[in-house]
């Protein structure tokens, strides 16, 4: 039996962490102290208590506890257990349904599930690591409560350790090669007690050197489709956009160490030099599109510090987002007022009907002007005064921008 299992806590005294839903006087204990749970979903990071709750509660409830785990589940499984569900109120017993990685459910799956929770045949209990805001269907989530577990503290994590340690009472182990496990577990308690096994199926004393030596391996909490990869990414874009190169630096490398694809960094590097930066630095985009050829070429690992010297760059380049909310601005109009003409002399006249027909009539060559400076409308009729591109004052925008007014 796994050392993870093995430890698994019985009751809720007994459960380490997440003081925040499982204090004293919180409703998720006073529920199932009192056996009056209503359908709950659980997002927290692997390894922060989800299943170890359901288990808690599946021995204090008097309710039929039914377990599915989403990867294997069928609808027509689903579907068995809700009718022996109905079944079982008839008989004045209630059912508690914990589908593990619910958001594995796709939308038809979870449909199945809302009759019966709607109706009160089933307590429903989901778990999951994906934000339920994206992966559980509304209905589902506005008759539930979320309730959401955080990544275990170093205390937590400490206590968890000391219990596994009794298990292997004739191993030595040093206060740095515990600290080592509790920071590599990356606030995931089976990582930690799997590691901890692991570590003593190869020596009887552990030490830095040992671990060093072993082949348990640290692993970075990032899921390329999932939100971290999202919530990262723009770590990385604010940090940059904040004018601090350290941060850039630290969720660029979270991404790459994690094995995201150097080229999807070097993509989102050359849109934040357009929308962040923009005429303030205009070599800014030069050197996202330079990093993105660089990373191309070389790949991974010697890309990392091609990022580093471009987030850097980007980082300390001054700012303006005068493009980005040029392009807003215009998309709004065009979206608002349609198909609107172009002005008479902006328009293309190759015959002699459309000449005729006023096309091209008053247009202005602006290399007979000097500085091709050419007073003469260029936005339709309805728009004609509208100002979408406004400089700032910082970096070159405004003397390119100064220069081209001249």
């Amino acid at each position: 039996m796994p050392l993870a299992y093995e430890l698994r806590p019985e009751k809720l005294d007994d459960f380490v962490g997440q003081s925040q839903i499982v204090g004293t006087s919180s409703w998720l204990r006073q529920a199932i102290n009192k056996d009056e749970l209503s359908s709950v979903i659980l997002f927290g990071p692997p390894g922060s208590g989800k299943t170890t709750l359901a288990h808690i509660i599946a021995n204090a409830t008097k309710s039929r506890f039914v377990k599915i785990n989403a990867v294997l589940g069928t609808v027509k499984l689903l579907k068995e257990e809700l009718l022996k569900a109905e079944e079982a109120v008839k008989m004045g017993q209630k059912t508690i349904i914990f589908v593990d990685e619910i958001h594995r459910f796709n939308k038809a799956q979870q449909d199945v599930l809302l009759p019966y929770v709607e109706g009160g045949s089933i307590v429903l209990i989901g778990a999951t690591t994906e934000n339920p805001s994206f992966t559980v269907i509304s209905p589902l989530i506005s008759r539930s409560k979320v309730l959401v577990l955080n990544r275990l503290e170093y205390e937590d994590l400490e206590k968890i350790l000391n219990r596994g340690l009794k298990k292997f009472s004739k191993v030595k182990i040093t206060e740095e090669a515990k600290r080592i496990i509790i920071g590599e577990s990356n606030g995931d308690a089976r990582v930690l007690l799997n590691t901890l096994e692991d570590l003593f199926s190869q020596s009887n004393n552990i030490t830095k050197k040992s671990i060093e030596n072993s082949n348990v391996l640290k692993t970075l909490k990032y899921d390329k489709n999932g939100e971290e990869h999202y919530n990262i990414i723009s770590a990385l874009h604010k940090s940059m956009r904040d004018s601090d190169p350290d941060g850039a630096i630290y969720w660029m490398l979270r991404m790459l160490d994690a094995g995201e694809d150097p080229l999807y960094i070097a993509r989102r590097l050359i849109r934040f030099a357009s929308e962040d930066i923009g005429m303030t630095d205009p070599h800014a985009l030069m050197v996202a599109q330079a990093t993105y050829a660089s990373c191309h070429y070389i790949g991974v690992p010697e890309c990392d510090v091609i990022l580093a010297q471009a987030v850097v760059h980007l980082s300390c380049a001054p700012k303006s987002n005068s493009l980005y909310t040029a392009v807003l601005s215009a998309r709004s109009d065009i979206k608002s007022y349609g198909n609107l003409d172009v002005p008479s002399h902006l328009r293309n006249a190759p015959s002699k009907l459309m000449k005729e027909m006023g096309y091209g009539k008053g247009y202005k060559y602006a290399h007979n002007f000097e500085n091709a400076k050419v007073e003469q409308t260029h936005l339709p009729e309805r728009l004609k005064n509208k100002k979408y591109y406004l400089p700032t004052e910082r970096g070159l925008e405004k003397k390119i921008f100064d220069k081209l007014q001249k």
